[in-house]
């Protein structure tokens, strides 16, 4: 006779509970594998708890996109060389990403080229991620009044240009495979935006010293750290008024900073095919800003918020006096960044339609599929709900 479920002794019922764990961990663990053909150095089933044969070197990996291209190449089972300039609390939540003893995590300054190449050793590819929305600056004594000054710590220039520049002259000088460099959408010699001029110029200095360099150029990212959607969230729930440049007829193409995670874990895959390419990350529609505004104001309920059109030259006053805070809200720059479009360079069919070597590649050659911004966005943006998650529910507060 069969025994019925009150019978099993507790000893079983454990038993059961812990084999149906073990094959949930097995099945979380060994995801499918990035890495389409196994390496003469790889070892394992492949995916997590394997070694992929492969080592890769990672600058701005404490970033937004960075941690999700943490992710990714830990789930292929890749060996990271993580370049840090703080300390080690900064970049601990890094460590889940990958198995024990697969990370090395390096410290050192831009400054410091002898550092630099310290954290790229022997990898077989560099990644370069390093960016920054706004100049860092740093007060300083004046003998004259105010009796205090502000420098700029590291500048555009210097972000965007100089340290790009330095990174691709060490892969070059120590015979590194693949150098895979992070720019942007919005990059272009004419823009307003210094950071848009400064991307396009750190683009073609990358080219220059390092011609077979693979380019990733994405749109505005979106997640749950990002500082688009939760700045729009957070104007609306700090400020008075939320500004609206010119109107916000200005559009937009934002892209899903996994999808372009993704991307680049699979550019790792197999650097060598991709080689002098250029990839171009973007979502499935455009938005303009003012759809996005309403869409964000929506989820949050928060349609009391105050939304107004006002001219660029009023919202870069403001814009200059926001900029020194700590983690600026509004920049100069931000204002001038969004005061343009900011989408791909082709349309999806013109995309599809390009002919020969030279073609520029989207996620969908990756296989990748774009994520729509409705999908995701709402996951994050509840939480500057003025009554929390729960706000409609009647009888919870």
């Amino acid at each position: 006779n069969s025994l019925l479920p009150t019978q099993l002794s507790y000893k079983t019922m454990l038993g059961f509970r812990r084999a149906i764990a073990t094959q949930r961990r097995r099945f979380i663990s060994t995801e499918v594998p990035q890495i389409p053909e196994r390496r003469s150095t790889e070892a394992g089933p492949g995916g997590r708890a394997s070694d992929a044969g492969l080592t890769v070197a990672i600058f701005g990996a404490t970033g937004f996109l960075g941690r999700y291209v943490c992710c990714e190449l830990g789930t292929s089972g890749v060996l990271a060389y993580i370049a840090n300039r703080g300390d080690e609390f900064e970049i601990r939540h890094l460590k889940p990403s990958f198995d024990l003893g697969r990370t090395r995590f390096v410290y050192y300054s831009p400054r410091d080229t002898d550092s630099m190449r310290e954290v790229i050793g022997d990898a077989d590819i560099v990644i370069n991620m390093i960016g920054k929305y706004y100049e860092s600056k740093q007060p300083y004594q004046t003998k004259e009044f105010p009796y205090i000054g502000y420098k700029t710590n590291y500048s555009f220039h210097d972000a965007n240009v100089t340290i790009p520049r330095t990174i691709a002259e060490l892969c070059l000088e120590m015979q590194i495979d693949n150098f895979i460099h992070i720019s942007s959408a919005a990059a272009s010699p004419d823009h307003p935006s210094e950071w848009a001029r400064t991307k396009y110029e750190g683009e073609q200095a990358v080219k220059e010293v390092y011609p077979w360099a693979t380019i990733v150029r994405p749109t505005q990212l979106f997640g749950p750290e990002d500082r688009f959607m939760n700045y729009l969230a957070f104007m609306a729930s700090y400020y008075p008024i939320v500004p609206l440049i010119d109107g916000g007829h200005q559009l937009t193409q934002p892209v899903y900073a996994v999808d372009v995670a993704k991307t680049i874990t699979r550019i790792c895959d197999d650097p060598a095919r991709f080689e002098g390419k250029i990839i171009d990350c973007f979502g499935p529609s455009d938005y303009t800003y003012a759809e996005l505004m309403e869409f964000i104001l929506d989820v949050t309920l928060m349609e009391e918020a105050r939304v107004m059109d006002i001219p660029k030259e009023y919202v870069l006053m403001a814009a200059n006096i926001l900029q020194y805070q700590r983690n600026p809200p509004l920049t100069p720059d931000i204002v001038h960044l969004w005061s343009e479009d900011y989408l791909p360079a082709m349309t999806a069919k013109e995309y599809k339609n390009q002919r020969g070597l030279d073609k520029i590649l989207t996620m969908e050659d990756f296989g990748v599929k774009q994520t729509p911004i409705e999908k995701i966005a709402f996951n994050y943006l509840h939480r500057h709900r003025k009554g929390g998650h729960f706000t409609k529910e009647t009888g919870y507060h």
